[in-house]
């Protein structure tokens, strides 16, 4: 197969789909890869290892989308490159199309493989692909929240952890999934008091018996996100639901009940967020205050440690896209019930029921494809 690994054009996205490992690993089964010039530069891969590694380096994205039968990307397809993408082609990336109209009707018109990282999902309902940048996520949304706490950039001037003799900040994390948990413990880490919350009582059973002292997990509803607002120095938004919109469990008439130069970051924003006043925002201009609380929305956080996030993400992503490779999306989605439920828009059909739903678009079964 011809796998091509775009530069990501998006606001300070230096991610990249592929690390030269993973483009030897692809060559080494008999496949092409073609890498756009310096798409790896920006997590520090420049082009000459990824030749090493077997790949050929093409000087543009036009070459990249043209000469692919596959293309393996980190963020989703930006308006630019929607010209770009061929009918039948496939593309194997991040699309979170619940949170973006536009997006999903550019790609039901494209007649393209849309295969989702975020919704290949495991037989105990994890979300392989998706945990790796959870994960950085999750730790990076207290380090940016602890960052915007202080009184320069407008916060409140709270230190997280505190000192002795000065209590620490609090922190409110909403959901207790992968970003929540590794939110919750960079928190505790850093010696602030966490209040961490889910719907789900034996999640919140096992977070209590891993977490800290300086961890407290509370059952989710409105009543009690409202009282713990009321104390939060910094809010995560942590709420995934697998390939749909998220909810609003913030409303714009909570804010008032919130401290002056308190913190929300919304790591739920690529799913449309979880706090209502969400609006997705960049690494470039990554703050806005809405009644005195500071809302960090960056839609591609992880884009910062771009190392970190590549390295993880291509040893979340390389056996699925082998697999792809090596049999063709179609076998592969046959014989992998995790990377079939990965397929969203196929031919111009949406063949997932939390896209169809998002945006009340007709919903094709799946194995009319396979």
């Amino acid at each position: 197969m011809i796998i091509g690994v775009p530069k990501e054009i998006k606001n300070n996205e230096n991610r990249v789909a592929l690390t030269p490992a993973g483009a030897a690993e692809l060559t080494s089964h008999g496949h092409k890869v073609y890498v756009q010039a310096t798409a790896g530069e920006g997590s520090g891969f420049p082009d000459n290892t990824y030749q090493e590694a077997g790949a050929e380096i093409l000087a543009t994205i036009e070459e990249i989308y043209a000469i692919a039968e596959m293309i393996v990307k980190v963020k989703e397809p930006i308006e630019s490159e929607y010209k770009l993408i061929k009918p039948d082609q496939l593309l194997f990336t991040y699309f979170h199309f619940a949170s973006y109209k536009p997006l999903t009707e550019a790609m039901i018109a494209s007649k393209a493989i849309c295969l989702a990282y975020e919704t290949v999902e495991k037989a105990d309902r994890s979300l392989p692909l998706l945990v790796p940048m959870s994960e950085v996520a999750g730790r990076m949304a207290i380090q940016e929240g602890a960052k915007y706490l202080e009184k320069p950039l407008k916060g409140r001037g709270i230190l997280l952890g505190g000192v002795p003799g000065v209590k620490p900040a609090n922190v409110l994390v909403l959901g207790g999934g992968i970003v929540g948990t590794q939110a919750a413990k960079m928190a505790a880490g850093l010696g602030a008091h966490v209040k961490i919350m889910d719907v789900s009582l034996p999640r919140l059973r096992y977070l209590s018996d891993i977490m800290p002292a300086n961890v407290e997990t509370l059952m989710s509803n409105k009543y009690a996100i409202r009282e713990a607002l009321i104390h939060a120095d910094l809010v995560i938004g942590a709420v995934l639901i697998p390939g749909a919109k998220a909810p609003h469990l913030v409303t714009r008439d909570m804010l008032k009940i919130m401290k002056a130069g308190s913190v929300i970051v919304d790591v739920a924003v690529d799913q449309g967020g979880c706090i209502e006043t969400c609006k997705p925002t960049t690494h470039e201009d990554p703050i806005y205050i809405i009644d005195e609380v500071i809302h960090y929305c960056v839609a591609n956080m992880p884009g910062a440690v771009p190392y970190t996030s590549t390295v993880a993400l291509t040893n979340a992503t390389l056996p699925y896209t082998v697999d792809l490779a090596n049999k063709g999306w179609q076998k592969a989605c046959k014989d992998n019930h995790e990377l079939r439920l990965g397929l969203n828009v196929v031919r111009g059909d949406v063949v997932y029921k939390g896209v169809s739903d998002a945006f009340d678009l007709p919903y094709v079964e799946v194995s009319k494809h396979l």
